[in-house]
């Protein structure tokens, strides 16, 4: 019989498709509200993003798209490759790293689970 710790597990493509998915949210919003777990988890792979942006070559702009999910940002004719590479990395051009910020926020009502803000700084 299975570890019963790992019966309530999830997968590694559900925690990869949640990754992406709030990575790409935080590059196009600037911040998301989420778990402490989880804006643990996406912090490196959000400045991994803005690293590649600001290389800004061919390869990077590959590697991020292999990333990235490709939506339309509030300017409807950028996606969210485009945005990473115009907007957000340029801001970032004199920083060396520490490119979020994680915010505790007070425990959710209902499971308690514990909450946080994660930002661009």
């Amino acid at each position: 019989m299975a570890n019963p710790k790992q019966l309530f597990r999830r997968n590694t493509e559900w925690w990869d498709h949640v990754e992406r998915s709030l990575v790409t949210d935080l590059l196009i919003n600037g911040k998301v509200t989420t778990t402490l777990e989880r804006a643990k988890r996406i912090r490196s792979n959000a400045e991994k993003m803005i690293t590649l942006g600001k290389k800004n070559t061919l390869a990077s702009r590959r590697q991020a798209a292999k990333y990235l999910r490709l939506i339309a940002t509030e300017n409807k004719n950028k996606n969210s490759l485009q945005y990473l590479f115009d907007v957000v990395a340029p801001k970032y051009v004199e920083r060396n790293g520490g490119y979020t910020r994680i915010t505790k926020l007070a425990n959710r009502a209902g499971d308690n689970a514990k909450m946080a803000i994660i930002e661009l700084v």
